[in-house]
């Protein structure tokens, strides 16, 4: 522990211990309640549809993301993110209850699923402006790394856990554990300060809603780099995560025909290769070419995409997917500096704000995946998907090539 609360560690904050502790126990809740319920839906429903339904479901609140934000402005963030967590723990324990009496359906489990998914996506970015409103400016870069390694480090663990938890005690047991992991967020939450910035006299009147969306969206469409990173943002949002989150319950089951316990290992392999490249791009530090790498590795990203379609055994899939979690990574995480290097301080939370609102590239994504597979196939649909994220990309690099390809570019600026 005295290393970690070493001078400059982020650690050193109290706040911040408790926001990565609760961070870290709302994001095992998450993996574990993803997994199980997944893998609940394929097994009673037999339908590939209604597993990319589900995985829809859970990305349902992203267009009224900005609007937790407002209200976080309004009421504090803390205070939402506590309100946000308690809706997880009542939600769980209704599904936790339904599992016991023997009542719980997949249209229930899906209607619950539905509730979650209205605020689930404003969780990470209400965690990022807590930590923007309590940590000093000179550890904010390694308290945000920090908060997205230990989102994956909960990805490898809660999706393992989940696996073997299910199989051991049952799903009605594991589900109690679930309800035990958010309210225990929750609770860590309330450790949480969120009175710097206000202590320091940095607060302004927020704007109307459609006021502040507007300037946010004029700063965007006035900046050709961060223009083109919100692009991509929705493009790999539509062609490449669906596969990597909503579709592997799918995959696990009817393409490998493995347990649950192999969904589990899929699941954490993917956020393996997360662990490994956001600790690559945190070693490049200034030294990274934001710009290059988000569309380099997009290309990279889609065309392991393709490949991972044409694998049909579990040992395929394991040495494809932590690839394909490490392009990932290295595409998103130079994208987020790239939406962030150039804008105005002041706008840097309605622009992220907007960055939330390209999630809903996945559940259309999802949607039109279902169909797909069930016409062509899997491998067919993986070629597809591919092919349309790579040409796309192409066509981005075109269009602003001169902002974001050379090394002096205004998206590769150190």
């Amino acid at each position: 522990m005295s290393a970690t609360r070493r001078a400059g560690s982020p650690f050193a904050i109290r706040s911040y211990r408790f926001q990565w502790s609760a961070d870290l126990m709302t994001s095992w809740a998450f993996e574990m309640e993803t997994l199980i319920l997944g893998w609940y839906i394929v097994v009673q429903t037999q339908s590939v549809l209604l597993v990319t339904v589900f995985g829809s479901l859970q990305f349902l609140g992203t267009l009224i993301a900005p609007f937790f934000g407002l209200a976080g402005d309004a009421f504090g963030h803390r205070n939402v993110m506590c309100l946000m967590r308690a809706a997880y723990a009542l939600l769980a324990a209704v599904l936790a209850a339904l599992l016991l009496t023997g009542s719980l359906t997949p249209l229930l489990a899906l209607v619950v699923a539905g509730l979650a998914g209205l605020v689930r996506p404003s969780d990470m970015g209400i965690r990022n402006v807590l930590i923007g409103e309590t940590m000093p400016e000179e550890r904010l870069t390694s308290a945000i790394g920090l908060s997205r390694i230990t989102s994956d480090l909960a990805r490898v663990g809660g999706a393992l856990a989940g696996a073997s938890i299910v199989a051991v005690l049952g799903m009605a047991q594991a589900y109690g554990m679930v309800v035990a992991f958010y309210v225990l967020g929750m609770l860590l939450t309330l450790g949480v300060s969120a009175t710097r910035a206000a202590e320091h006299g940095t607060t302004v009147a927020a704007p109307s809603p459609l006021r502040g969306l507007w300037e946010a969206a004029r700063a965007v469409w006035q900046a050709p780099p961060q223009l083109a990173a919100m692009l991509m943002a929705f493009l790999i949002n539509l062609t490449a995560y669906p596969f990597t989150l909503g579709l592997l319950p799918y995959v696990a089951r009817d393409v490998y025909g493995t347990t649950q316990a192999g969904l589990g290992y899929l699941v954490a392999a993917v956020a393996g290769g997360g662990i490994l490249a956001s600790l690559i791009v945190s070693r490049l530090g200034r030294s990274a070419q934001p710009a290059r790498m988000m569309l380099v590795f997009s290309v990279v990203w889609h065309g392991l995409v393709i490949l991972f379609g044409q694998v049909e055994s579990l040992r395929g899939g394991l040495v494809l997917l932590p690839l394909i979690g490490m392009a990932q990574m290295l595409c998103l995480l130079p994208m987020s500096v790239l939406l962030l290097r150039g804008t105005p301080p002041a706008l840097r939370g309605r622009v992220m704000g907007m960055r939330t609102l390209a999630v809903y590239g996945l559940p259309i994504g999802l949607l039109c995946s279902g169909p797909l597979i069930g016409w062509l196939g899997f491998p067919a649909t993986t070629a597809v998907y591919g092919v349309a994220g790579i040409v796309a990309t192409l066509l981005v690099l075109v269009a602003w090539r001169a902002h974001l390809w050379p090394r002096t570019a205004p998206g590769n600026a150190g």
